[in-house]
């Protein structure tokens, strides 16, 4: 990772000066902060280091400054200057003929690394209730999430990835309640929804149930007739619960079928039921009750998390006796780091930002560390069509993630849902995604691997001489023999050749692709999926530009093996960072 290579040139510089006493009034106890950047001027150099910052600390000019840190450097494979408080490096061509070696030797696993160091982590997303399809929300939260979940074993992270089904609640009755309605009305009863709003809250109306009874009468007929002939204008009881049941496991399994349509694939379904049923909740009342952080007040059962951090404390058992939604939320954090997590990740809608502190609450008092929980907090989606924004309702007539990927296709989704940072708001623009043009962020990467593989088979490929009427051969015979024989002195040949457009934006193309490392390591660092969507854009215009003005498939051989070899680096890294996304790469478009 060159940025952060020269970077720790330059602190070590610094380090080495203070402890001498060699740079002003600089104490080895000074805080300061520097990074690497792209010089705009790239004359000047490849990368730079911009020292200004150190003047309070050192009381010196940021230029003295820089020629102090810079005459302490050793230059090995670089070029080092100074201009104003920036320090420069420009590397020698070896250093850039290293890069295309090691992607070619490396291949897929060119930006593997070990940052996680094995930690284990539990990653929670998506956990919709299993009462409906998605709505577009969940399929952000599905992207994000899964693409996260790869990033960071791509970096050593150990990820259990989980889907929290919240299945306990009321709302499955109510599911239960709607099917039931659903089904009366396929078996010609005359029966309808409530017209008040207000009594419609207590039922799902929307008509994605409609197949699902369809298929309950076609699957259980003796059934459906039992229910038809038992009904007196209300709901039988054991009817409802085997009706709720039956919706429950097949909307849930719809929507298990969806996330793996979407690429999206969780090793673990947790029902929210089996932490009532086992007794995992009222175990975790009691530990909580043991601790002494429980506390009784008109009639309910709370929770003292105030002292922990939390703005009030919390009712954990309403005064009715019915468990609050934080009772199962905390028992099931709690049984996550029992079963041995170091990190709990959890991906939120920012609606549920208050409720942060009160899980650290209760994770601090069970004993574990409350730094352990990280929510990543997501944002709205808005749909756009045709420059306006497309409303949604949210019981009946709703755009689903469903008909979202039907329109635009798993890989657009997935591409526009990772594409910007989670924390904020996305406008997903559906005929851009649509369209085969360069402003679609997703066709503009797709289309340049599939460029990048053309080239790589017209080299393959026998031609016809017009002039001569004959067929002949093609240039390469093995492009596989090219690049395993390949050294890396060979690649010289592209620095010799006298075109400068095109030597500049080769090199631009090859510290692009080196860059990959440190994209990979901020990915999973900052829990960031977005910036390898951000990389590829920009790998991608690399690519196009050097296309423009280096014609791969020239007379010279040597030129056009080492030509060559930076296409197949570039399909190499194009193609991890879009699996990383579990986005495809077409060979063809």
């Amino acid at each position: 990772m060159l940025k952060e290579y020269f970077l720790e040139k330059v602190v070590n510089s610094v380090k080495e000066l203070t402890e001498k006493g060699l740079l002003g009034s600089m104490s080895i106890n000074d805080e300061y902060s520097l990074q690497t950047d792209i010089p705009k001027n790239t004359q000047f150099g490849d990368f730079a280091v911009n020292v200004s910052s150190l003047a309070r600390l050192a009381k010196l000019p940021p230029a003295k400054i820089a020629e102090i840190i810079s005459a302490n450097i050793t230059a090995d494979n670089f070029d080092i200057n100074t201009t104003s408080g920036f320090i420069n490096f420009k590397l020698h061509t070896n250093m850039l003929n290293f890069i295309l070696s090691e992607i070619l030797k490396i291949k897929e696993d060119y930006a593997k690394n070990d940052f996680g160091k094995g930690e284990k982590v539990i990653l929670e997303y998506v956990s919709a209730n299993p009462t409906g399809p998605f709505h577009i929300g969940h399929g952000r939260w599905a992207a994000m999430g899964s693409a996260l979940a790869n990033v960071m074993k791509y970096s050593g992270y150990d990820v259990y990835q989980e889907f929290y089904i919240n299945d306990a609640g009321s709302q499955i009755t109510k599911l239960g309640k709607s099917l039931y309605i659903r089904i009366l009305k396929e078996l010609g009863i005359n029966i309808d929804f409530p017209t008040s709003e207000e009594e419609a809250k207590n039922y799902y109306t929307g008509e994605y149930l409609i197949p699902v009874a369809k298929e309950f009468i076609k699957e259980e007929p003796d059934k459906a007739e039992e229910i038809k002939n038992s009904y007196n204008g209300d709901f039988e009881e054991n009817h409802l619960k085997y009706l709720s049941k039956y919706a429950r496991l097949k909307m849930l399994s719809m929507q298990k079928n969806l996330l793996e349509n979407f690429n999206t694939h969780f090793d673990n379904y947790f029902s929210e039921l089996t932490l009532h049923e086992s007794g995992k909740v009222k175990e975790c009342i009691e530990k909580l009750n043991k601790l002494g952080v429980l506390y009784e007040k008109d009639g309910a059962l709370w929770f003292a998390s105030s002292k922990y951090g939390d703005d009030q404390d919390r009712v954990i058992t309403k005064s009715d006796g019915a468990y609050t939604y934080l009772t199962a939320d905390i028992a099931y954090h709690y049984n996550k780091l029992q079963r041995g997590f170091d990190r709990l990740i959890n991906i939120w809608g920012a609606d549920h930002h208050g409720y942060i502190p009160r899980m650290r609450a209760s994770i601090e008092v069970l004993g574990y560390n409350p730094d352990s929980l990280e929510v990543l907090l997501g944002q709205l989606v808005n749909l756009v069509m045709n420059g306006e924004q497309v409303r949604m309702g949210k019981r009946t007539k709703m755009i689903t993630l469903d008909d979202l990927i039907e329109e635009v296709g798993v890989d657009a989704t997935r591409f526009w849902m990772i594409m910007r940072s989670i924390d904020t708001t996305l406008d997903f623009d559906i005929e851009l995604a649509k369209s085969k043009t360069d402003e679609n962020p997703v066709f503009y990467v797709q289309y340049a691997h599939a460029r990048a593989c053309s080239i790589l088979r017209h080299a393959l490929q026998e031609k016809f001489d017009v002039m001569e009427k004959e067929i002949q051969p093609s240039q390469v015979k093995s492009l596989e023999d090219i690049f395993n024989n390949l050294k890396q002195e060979d690649f010289e040949v592209i620095w010799k050749v006298d075109d400068e457009k095109s030597t500049e934006t080769t090199k631009k193309l090859i510290l692009k692709l080196e860059e990959y490392k440190s994209v990979v390591i901020n990915s999973a660092k900052y829990r960031s999926p977005y910036l390898l969507t951000k990389y590829l854009q920009e790998l991608a215009s690399n690519f196009h530009q050097f296309y423009t003005f280096s014609k791969v498939l020239v007379e010279d051989e040597k030129l056009m093996h080492a030509r060559l070899a930076i296409v197949k680096s570039v399909i190499i890294i194009l193609k991890s960072a879009m699996s990383i996304i579990a986005v495809t790469a077409p060979e063809k478009m």
